[in-house]
């Protein structure tokens, strides 16, 4: 049976307050708080690979193209200019289907012929006790997932607050919500439902890195398609 096709977006319902200009909160399913939360997983280089272009991550763009600009010859070898290049994609796979398994489960780990008790991502590094290259494909054995993927649990409703606070969906009434929030005109209020992919994933990395009204950012300026948009009804 073929696979199924990896999604390339996720919807969001946003709740919009139209008067003060600002996203008051998005309600997500598991695959948005997945990736959210998969961001704080990623390496530095991953998230530089993505945010240099932007020149606002300060000297770290200037290490990074240190590391590139470095010929080859300088360094161990490839494969470790590329583990600090390319440490670990950002994608929506990575945020809808994040395995509980260990990163070097996806890399050959070799030991030597003579069965020391010492391993290398690198082929042919040195063991250190037999000076031998470590040459023998190994394969690494890591911990179960009992078929669970990310980081929290399906069929759950959260609550994605403007900062990225993220807390299963409120169970108080729209409208005690909307006080707390701070709303002054209630009729202002919409909802407005968007898609999440690629390019908004690299604004929201951005956004978060540098204010605290990051799906604001995201998506109040963005040409995101809606597909439903009404006005928010106060609850008695």
């Amino acid at each position: 049976m073929a696979a199924a096709a990896v999604p390339k977006s996720m919807s969001l319902k946003l709740l919009i307050d139209t008067q003060g200009k600002r996203v008051l909160y998005a309600e997500a399913n598991k695959g948005f708080v997945d990736f959210l939360f998969h961001i704080l997983s990623l390496p530095v280089g991953t998230l530089v690979s993505f945010l240099k272009s932007q020149g606002n991550i300060g000297s770290l763009a200037n290490l990074y193209s240190s590391i590139e600009n470095l010929n080859d010859s300088y360094m161990h070898s490839k494969q470790t200019k590329d583990t600090l290049l390319k440490p670990m994609p950002l994608s929506l796979v990575a945020g809808l289907n994040v395995p509980h398994n260990n990163p070097y489960a996806a890399r050959n780990i070799y030991t030597c012929l003579c069965n020391n008790p010492c391993a290398s991502v690198d082929l042919k590094t040195a063991c250190p006790n037999c000076r031998r290259e470590m040459v023998k494909l190994i394969t690494f054995v890591g911990p179960t997932s009992c078929g669970e993927v990310g980081f929290v649990k399906d069929m759950v409703t959260y609550m994605v607050m403007d900062d990225l606070s993220v807390s299963p969906l409120s169970t108080m009434s729209s409208f005690a919500l909307l006080l707390k929030l701070d709303v002054k005109d209630m009729s202002a209020v919409e909802e407005k439902v968007v898609n999440f992919g690629m390019d908004e994933a690299v604004k929201l990395l951005n956004a978060s890195l540098h204010t605290h009204n990051v799906l604001t950012d995201v998506f109040l300026n963005s040409t995101t398609t809606t597909s439903k948009k009404r006005a928010c009804k106060s609850e008695t």
